[in-house]
């Protein structure tokens, strides 16, 4: 599927400033990547306890913050590993909180001691591809899965993106499917909205006793900071730095690494649950137009005033978008992000490694796949090496 059009309104230079008012693009792209954030946050706070001020408002202050440091379509998501341990049962709100803590504390340092920075210059581009094949391959395999499990809606929502790709609307694309999407749900059934209660929700502090610490440090700490700082660090780098070479000097993977640190360190005793940024969401939000900062900050802007003004009651809004839909985003974005220019310009040689790494990584997941990468690219470099000693 080709790119849309870089639009008119990006900055040429790292130095200027975006639009005052966000384009329908932006607008559109903010929504883009409910499909990483919908799924993972309404799945925990049925599971667990959590404090929905507390998670919403962090989800918010971190878009926010993201957006005025980076000014461009950066995307905030859930940690998924930590997520993953909270839906299956093995982590309640003060082991979230310590795992955020000590994920943040730890990424300040890494990049504080440089590894970071050695760390980018290190890994091999094959292996970063094959994690970008494998990203984008898990997206498509999830939109595909959320498509399915109401084929009807899922079917629709692919078959308008895909019209609105060749008419005006296509930097809207993504919102009109969401719009639509709710409209589809309530209209049909009779359905009303929610009754709400506004008011005013602050979030909770949470101090994590000894035992959470430990719970955080043996369960989730190792593979997600693996996952991070390969796919919400070092690969986010280098798509940023493909879709906006001029902002090169700005997203780097020193810099993304850090935000994240800081942020976790700042809002998790809030009851924020532990944020990065990630590959996925900034090929998604970038496919339905996003090119600026309002898209977080749009993203950031509706998290925060859904958790302070609506607390709990958020979840009933939450749930009236059909995920089907969310699918044939993630399923639209997916292929793009798999079918990278990186692949299609790669060496026979090349093409197995990165087609390994990516297989592992949907197999397995991205922190398996990316440690697996290193392994393969040694092995195709010593194949390559004893070629030439034959000839």
């Amino acid at each position: 599927m080709s790119e849309p059009a870089q639009h008119a309104s990006d900055p040429q230079g790292p130095d200027r400033r975006g639009p005052a008012m966000p384009s329908p693009g932006d607008l559109s792209g903010a929504f883009a990547d409910l499909g990483t954030f919908l799924p993972l946050v309404v799945g925990m706070f049925a599971v667990v306890r959590l404090d929905p001020a507390g998670v919403l408002v962090g989800f918010g202050l971190f878009a926010l913050a993201t957006a005025a440091i980076y000014r461009r379509p950066v995307p905030v998501q859930p940690m998924k590993v930590v997520a993953a341990v909270v839906i299956a049962g093995g982590a309640g709100a003060a082991d979230v909180a310590a795992a955020g803590l000590l994920l943040g504390l730890t990424l300040c340092l890494l990049v504080i001691t440089g590894v970071v920075g050695r760390l980018a210059r290190l890994i091999p581009q094959t292996v970063l591809t094959g994690i970008q094949l494998g990203v984008g391959l898990y997206l498509a395999w999830a939109g595909l899965k959320l498509g399915v499990a109401a084929p009807l809606v899922g079917g629709v929502a692919l078959a308008v993106l895909l019209l609105l790709q060749r008419t005006r609307l296509q930097p809207l694309a993504a919102l009109l499917v969401v719009i639509g999407a709710v409209v589809w749900g309530l209209v049909p059934a009779g359905t009303s909205l929610p009754a709400l209660t506004p008011g005013l929700y602050l979030p909770d502090w949470q101090l994590p006793p000894a035992a959470s610490w430990s719970v955080a440090a043996t369960e989730v700490f190792v593979p997600q900071l693996v996952l991070t700082l390969t796919n919400a660090v070092l690969v986010t780098a280098a798509l940023a730095a493909e879709y906006f070479p001029q902002d090169r000097s700005r997203i780097t993977p020193n810099r993304l690494a850090l935000s994240t640190g800081v942020l976790n360190l700042l809002l998790a005793p809030f009851g924020a649950f532990p944020m990065c940024h990630g590959a996925g969401g900034l090929v998604v939000q970038r496919r339905f137009g996003a090119r600026t900062g309002w898209a977080p900050a749009l993203f950031g802007i509706t998290c925060l005033a859904m958790g302070l003004l609506l607390g709990p009651n958020a979840l009933l809004l939450l749930g009236l978008l059909p995920m089907a839909a969310v699918g044939a985003l993630l399923l639209v974005a997916g292929i793009d992000l798999a079918l990278s220019k990186r692949l299609r310009r790669a060496s026979p040689d090349r093409l197995v490694v990165i087609g390994l790494i990516g297989l592992t990584c949907v197999v397995t997941n991205v922190a398996v796949g990316a440690l697996a990468g290193f392994l393969f690219e040694a092995l195709r470099a010593r194949w390559q090496r004893s070629r030439w000693t034959a000839d």
